[in-house]
């Protein structure tokens, strides 16, 4: 049985502007149901932390696969990652084709679905939060050619690390970077929201925002709270997931989806503000392990 590791599977997974094709194609398939995919079943194993399992097939493609997903807050302290997993990829006859490490793939696929959402509307990109999301985006950012990309983060350290590694990195993505939230989210058409979930205190007013911006946020109802999402258009990467995670992610009192993200990018985005969750499908997890897999021969 085949195995990769974190660098291996960097090496193999498909560029960042394939990746974003790969999970355009994934979200129509969300959209019109061609996949089957069941809500993230989870377990909690400490204060905060969490762990998630996310099968998903596509019969049409012959993918058959389930990312093990683990959140553990307490290893900042120790200076680890805080996310961990293990993807397994299955072939149609039941047997396992692979196992991969999940770090890469997932840093991948979610900026990929941004980027894949990023045809809804064409304007520049203001992210919020110097993670390894902020990273994995600017990836794409770049292969796209959508700079100038402005990232706001509480910390100037962070932001000077993520500036020296971008120009190492990205060096063809125009770079912005503040301290000032005011300031990034002043003219963003595009907000993209990677703050840690959970995270009081960040949730946007509609005032601090375009009447017509795009919100892709990562990191549930942190940024993308309840207030601000019921005066826009609600989307979701997966509404069926959503829905099931609703009360337990972002509150009884968030608004359900009326459409798939895969909705508005077969048919177009509605005007004035559209919230376009992404809750993170193991589907997009599977088509990218899928691709790894067979770049490995």
């Amino acid at each position: 049985m085949l195995f990769l590791d974190d660098d291996q599977v960097r090496g193999l997974l498909p560029s960042p502007a394939e990746a974003v094709a790969l999970m355009r194609e994934t979200l129509l398939a969300l959209a019109d149901g061609s996949a089957s995919v069941t809500p993230k079943s989870q377990v909690v194993h400490e204060e905060g932390g969490f762990a998630n399992a996310m099968p998903a097939a596509w019969p049409e493609r012959g993918l058959l696969g389930m990312k093990w997903v683990t959140v553990t807050p307490s290893n900042r302290e120790r200076g680890r990652e805080m996310i961990d997993g293990l993807m397994v990829l299955s072939a149609p006859d039941g047997s396992t084709r692979a196992t991969l490490a999940a770090a890469e793939l997932t840093a991948l696929r979610t900026a990929a679905v941004s980027g894949a959402s990023l045809a809804l509307d064409d304007r520049p990109v203001t992210l919020l939060g110097t993670g390894v999301q902020a990273r994995s985006h600017a990836r794409v950012l770049e292969a796209l050619g959508r700079g100038p990309l402005t990232v706001w983060g509480r910390r100037q350290e962070a932001l000077d690390a993520l500036s020296a590694w971008c120009a190492a990195h990205t060096p063809d993505l125009e770079l912005r970077t503040t301290t000032d939230r005011a300031a990034a989210l002043a003219g963003a058409g595009v907000i993209v929201s990677a703050l840690p979930i959970g995270l009081d205190g960040h949730a946007l007013a509609p005032e601090e925002v375009a009447a017509d911006a795009l919100l892709l946020p990562l990191d549930y109802a942190s940024v993308a709270g309840a207030g601000i999402a019921r005066t826009g258009t609600l989307v979701a990467d997966d509404p069926v997931q959503f829905e099931a995670l609703r009360p337990v992610k972002l509150g009884a009192d968030y608004p359900s989806p009326t459409a798939a993200t895969g909705d508005l990018l077969r048919d177009g985005r509605p005007e004035g503000l559209v919230i376009a969750q992404n809750l993170g499908s193991g589907l997009g997890d599977v088509v990218l392990a899928d691709a790894a897999v067979r770049a490995a021969g």
